[in-house]
Protein backbone atom coordinates (compact mmCIF):
# COMPACT_ATOMS: atom_id res chain seq x y z
CA UNK A 1 0.00 0.00 0.00
CA UNK A 2 1.45 3.36 -0.98
CA UNK A 3 1.75 6.24 1.46
CA UNK A 4 -0.62 8.25 -0.72
CA UNK A 5 -3.34 5.64 -0.28
CA UNK A 6 -2.77 4.28 3.22
CA UNK A 7 -6.45 4.06 4.11
CA UNK A 8 -7.94 0.63 3.49
CA UNK A 9 -10.63 0.43 0.86
CA UNK A 10 -14.15 0.48 2.24
CA UNK A 11 -15.97 -2.83 2.33
CA UNK A 12 -18.67 -3.27 -0.30
CA UNK A 13 -21.32 -5.94 -0.57
CA UNK A 14 -23.96 -6.62 -3.15
CA UNK A 15 -27.24 -5.33 -1.69
CA UNK A 16 -29.85 -5.29 -4.46
CA UNK A 17 -30.62 -4.72 -8.09
CA UNK A 18 -33.46 -2.32 -8.94
CA UNK A 19 -35.64 -2.34 -12.03
CA UNK A 20 -37.42 0.74 -13.36
CA UNK A 21 -41.09 0.10 -14.10
CA UNK A 22 -44.48 1.84 -14.29
CA UNK A 23 -45.99 -0.02 -11.30
CA UNK A 24 -43.61 -1.16 -8.51
CA UNK A 25 -46.31 -3.03 -6.57
CA UNK A 26 -47.32 -5.10 -9.61
CA UNK A 27 -43.75 -6.04 -10.50
CA UNK A 28 -42.90 -6.80 -6.86
CA UNK A 29 -45.94 -9.08 -6.63
CA UNK A 30 -44.79 -10.98 -9.74
CA UNK A 31 -41.20 -11.51 -8.58
CA UNK A 32 -42.22 -12.05 -4.94
CA UNK A 33 -44.55 -14.86 -6.00
CA UNK A 34 -42.03 -16.30 -8.47
CA UNK A 35 -39.07 -16.29 -6.06
CA UNK A 36 -40.81 -16.58 -2.70
CA UNK A 37 -39.44 -13.24 -1.50
CA UNK A 38 -41.31 -11.05 0.99
CA UNK A 39 -41.65 -7.28 0.79
CA UNK A 40 -38.90 -5.75 2.94
CA UNK A 41 -39.78 -2.10 2.26
CA UNK A 42 -42.54 -0.36 0.32
CA UNK A 43 -43.66 3.13 -0.69
CA UNK A 44 -45.91 4.23 -3.56
CA UNK A 45 -42.86 4.64 -5.79
CA UNK A 46 -40.50 1.88 -4.62
CA UNK A 47 -40.75 -1.71 -3.40
CA UNK A 48 -37.84 -3.82 -2.16
CA UNK A 49 -38.13 -7.59 -1.91
CA UNK A 50 -35.72 -9.53 0.24
CA UNK A 51 -34.86 -11.27 3.46
CA UNK A 52 -32.60 -10.09 6.25
CA UNK A 53 -28.94 -10.50 5.35
CA UNK A 54 -29.57 -11.41 1.70
CA UNK A 55 -29.46 -9.36 -1.48
CA UNK A 56 -32.82 -8.11 -2.70
CA UNK A 57 -34.74 -6.96 -5.73
CA UNK A 58 -36.04 -3.42 -5.99
CA UNK A 59 -38.69 -1.89 -8.22
CA UNK A 60 -38.72 1.84 -8.87
CA UNK A 61 -41.58 3.82 -10.46
CA UNK A 62 -40.41 5.69 -13.54
CA UNK A 63 -43.00 8.10 -14.95
CA UNK A 64 -41.81 7.85 -18.57
CA UNK A 65 -40.90 4.16 -18.46
CA UNK A 66 -40.56 2.54 -21.89
CA UNK A 67 -40.94 -1.23 -22.12
CA UNK A 68 -38.05 -3.12 -23.70
CA UNK A 69 -38.95 -4.39 -27.16
CA UNK A 70 -36.70 -7.48 -27.14
CA UNK A 71 -35.81 -9.01 -29.53
CA UNK A 72 -36.47 -5.85 -31.56
CA UNK A 73 -33.59 -3.45 -30.77
CA UNK A 74 -35.85 -0.34 -30.92
CA UNK A 75 -35.87 -0.19 -27.08
CA UNK A 76 -33.07 -2.44 -25.85
CA UNK A 77 -33.14 -4.32 -22.57
CA UNK A 78 -30.73 -2.80 -20.08
CA UNK A 79 -30.31 -5.91 -17.92
CA UNK A 80 -32.05 -9.21 -17.29
CA UNK A 81 -32.22 -11.88 -14.64
CA UNK A 82 -31.22 -15.50 -15.11
CA UNK A 83 -33.27 -17.84 -12.93
CA UNK A 84 -32.12 -21.43 -12.45
CA UNK A 85 -34.86 -24.06 -12.46
CA UNK A 86 -35.10 -27.85 -12.23
CA UNK A 87 -37.69 -28.23 -15.02
CA UNK A 88 -38.09 -25.68 -17.84
CA UNK A 89 -41.63 -26.67 -18.76
CA UNK A 90 -42.95 -26.61 -15.18
CA UNK A 91 -41.20 -23.31 -14.43
CA UNK A 92 -42.47 -21.72 -17.63
CA UNK A 93 -46.06 -22.80 -16.91
CA UNK A 94 -45.86 -21.41 -13.36
CA UNK A 95 -44.36 -18.07 -14.42
CA UNK A 96 -46.92 -17.65 -17.20
CA UNK A 97 -49.67 -18.20 -14.62
CA UNK A 98 -48.16 -15.38 -12.53
CA UNK A 99 -48.31 -12.93 -15.44
CA UNK A 100 -45.14 -13.53 -17.48
CA UNK A 101 -45.40 -13.49 -21.27
CA UNK A 102 -43.49 -15.80 -23.62
CA UNK A 103 -42.25 -14.02 -26.75
CA UNK A 104 -42.21 -15.93 -30.01
CA UNK A 105 -38.44 -15.64 -30.45
CA UNK A 106 -36.63 -18.27 -28.36
CA UNK A 107 -32.86 -18.47 -29.08
CA UNK A 108 -32.31 -21.95 -27.56
CA UNK A 109 -35.55 -23.25 -25.99
CA UNK A 110 -34.09 -26.65 -25.08
CA UNK A 111 -31.48 -24.97 -22.84
CA UNK A 112 -33.24 -21.82 -21.67
CA UNK A 113 -36.43 -19.86 -22.18
CA UNK A 114 -36.83 -16.12 -22.45
CA UNK A 115 -39.92 -14.67 -20.75
CA UNK A 116 -41.09 -11.10 -20.20
CA UNK A 117 -42.17 -9.87 -16.77
CA UNK A 118 -45.32 -7.72 -16.42
CA UNK A 119 -43.29 -4.54 -17.13
CA UNK A 120 -41.74 -6.06 -20.26
CA UNK A 121 -38.26 -6.83 -18.87
CA UNK A 122 -36.87 -9.98 -20.49
CA UNK A 123 -35.62 -12.64 -18.08
CA UNK A 124 -34.40 -16.18 -18.64
CA UNK A 125 -35.08 -19.49 -16.99
CA UNK A 126 -32.42 -22.14 -17.43
CA UNK A 127 -31.92 -25.65 -16.13
CA UNK A 128 -29.45 -25.96 -13.32
CA UNK A 129 -26.27 -27.74 -14.33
Amino acid sequence: MSAENSNPAPAFRYAAVTFDCPDPAELARFYGDALGLPVAFSTDDFVLLGQDGAAGLGFNRLADYRRPTWPDPAQEKQAHLELGVDDLDDAETHLLSLGAVKPGHQPDPDRWRVLLDPAGHPFCITTLV
